[in-house]
């Protein structure tokens, strides 16, 4: 490339400088089709999915609010599993029963900071929940993470398939044996 800063070098040196300039070509390629990725607008496809899913969420808070154990039990699957924050696990018919007798009972339950991801006819739920709640334990408050997934049955239908809990430790000092 005569005329050019690199028609001094030797042969190894102009080699080894067109390859770091090949090399930033195609990092700046990729990092601009990864920003022109990132700013493409969801398809209606994938807007009309999120939708129903923020609106099976409502229905499922809406539910659990006012222990509507008819709309919980077309909400979960048949197969659904939870675990509770206290780790014992809770198939469909012991959910039911919990909110039909009363042993569990929510006055408050707000959802924010939620996330919705897809993979195939899967969706998984991700938020913050700030609830109070009565238990046969007594008195139940706080904020908990949770992770509910849904599936898609063959005929279009979302159901919650699983459903885990945790509690948001509050800041300060743990107990040693605390898992981290």
């Amino acid at each position: 490339m005569p005329g050019s800063a690199i028609a001094g070098l030797s042969p190894i040196h102009r080699r080894r400088q067109l390859g770091g300039w090949v090399i930033a070509a195609a990092l700046a390629l990729g990092a601009g089709a990864i920003l022109l990725r990132a700013e493409k607008p969801l398809t209606p496809k994938h807007e009309n999915r999120h939708h129903e899913i923020d609106q099976l969420e409502d229905q499922w808070r809406d539910a659990i609010l006012t222990s509507n154990t008819k709309v919980l039990d077309s909400l979960l699957s048949n197969d659904y599993m939870a675990i509770t924050p206290s780790g014992t696990v809770q198939d469909k018919d012991e959910t039911l029963a919990n909110f039909r007798d009363g042993r569990v009972r929510f006055t408050a339950l707000t959802f924010s900071d939620q996330k919705v991801r897809f993979y195939g006819n899967t969706a998984v739920v991700t938020s913050l929940a700030a609830i109070r709640a009565t238990t046969i334990d007594g008195e139940v408050m706080g904020n908990y993470r949770y992770t509910c997934v849904y599936a898609r049955s063959p005929q279009g239908k979302w159901q919650i398939v699983s459903f885990e809990a945790s509690r948001v430790r509050e800041p300060g000092p743990h107990k040693r044996n605390e898992f981290h």
